[in-house]
């Protein structure tokens, strides 16, 4: 079963911020990751990535910085910053409430007959 893209779109920020919790990162990187940990049934598109990138650092919430051009070529680099953190929070937050709300009006009164 495939992930369904338009269910994931409106997280695209709250899941390149989870990648950026444990340590900086760059384009490339974080969207290897997100396949991975979807086993290759998700990723972003590129232009889908750094608009996002775009947008979070506009508001504060990532900063952005050239790597060492010495290990290979020069990668911008992204690190969250206490307001990414405190975003990361609120957003996981809502996505739980509207989980449970989503859960209550799908699977309301479903029986299942295994």
């Amino acid at each position: 079963m495939s992930i369904a893209s338009d269910m994931l779109r409106g997280h695209t920020e709250t899941i390149i911020l989870r990648q950026l919790l444990s340590r900086d990162s760059y384009g490339y990187e974080i969207n290897k990751a997100i396949q991975e940990a979807t086993g290759n049934r998700y990723e972003l598109k590129e232009a889908t990535l750094y608009t996002a990138f775009r947008r979070l650092e506009q508001s504060g919430c990532i900063l952005s910085y050239w790597g060492d051009e010495t290990t290979g070529a020069r990668r911008r680099y992204y690190s969250i910053t206490p307001q990414g953190r405190a975003r990361y929070l609120a957003n996981v937050e809502e996505w739980r409430n509207a989980r449970e709300l989503i859960e209550r009006l799908i699977m309301e009164g479903e029986t299942h007959n295994d």
